[in-house]
């Protein structure tokens, strides 16, 4: 299999080299737990408002959900930032591997979804209740499972990987 060269150039540059090898806790274990803490807050903000809208926790009023939009963004770039970090680290490990696209794909749609549902769900400030429910009913659907499953393929990186660095 032929690889890229400018993965090994970027697997031997001091930053990609001190994130996978260096023993301090602000290496790679705290850009992983920045990415976990990145995904808790872009995909749970992103499922409570799903949820709301399918329907669970009636009493919770939707319109003032909006607002957790602004969490959803904070998760968002904290996931770009130290998902960027990892792809240093170990860029061919992740561009070599089916699974990562397939992640990639699903976290595109799925926040074209979530803005789709943001414009449709809380655009008008009219709609009441049952109609926001009722225009995001199947986005909510949609964006649910393509939240499960980003996290799930995301997940599987550590499984699905042939190849870890450049040497093979």
């Amino acid at each position: 299999m032929l690889i890229p060269l400018i993965f090994k150039t970027v697997e031997e540059s001091g930053l990609s080299m001190w994130i996978r090898n260096s023993p301090s806790l602000f290496a790679f274990w705290f850009v992983i737990t920045c990415h976990a803490i990145g995904m808790g807050l872009l995909v749970g903000a992103s499922l409570i408002i799903d949820l709301r809208i399918l329907g669970v926790a009636r009493d919770l009023p939707l319109s003032p959900l909006q607002g957790l939009y602004r969490i959803v963004w904070v998760g968002f770039w904290i996931q770009i930032i130290s998902g960027t970090l990892l792809l240093i680290a170990y860029p061919t490990k992740a561009f070599m591997n089916w699974d990562f696209y397939l992640k990639m794909a699903l976290i595109a749609v799925a926040v074209v979804v979530m803005r789709m549902i943001r414009n449709r769900v809380f655009g008008d400030a009219t709609m009441t209740e049952p109609v926001m429910m009722m225009k995001g009913r199947t986005l909510a659907m949609v964006s649910l499972i393509l939240w499960l499953s980003a996290v799930t393929a995301g997940r599987m990186l550590a499984y699905t990987a042939t190849i870890i660095n450049y040497s093979g």
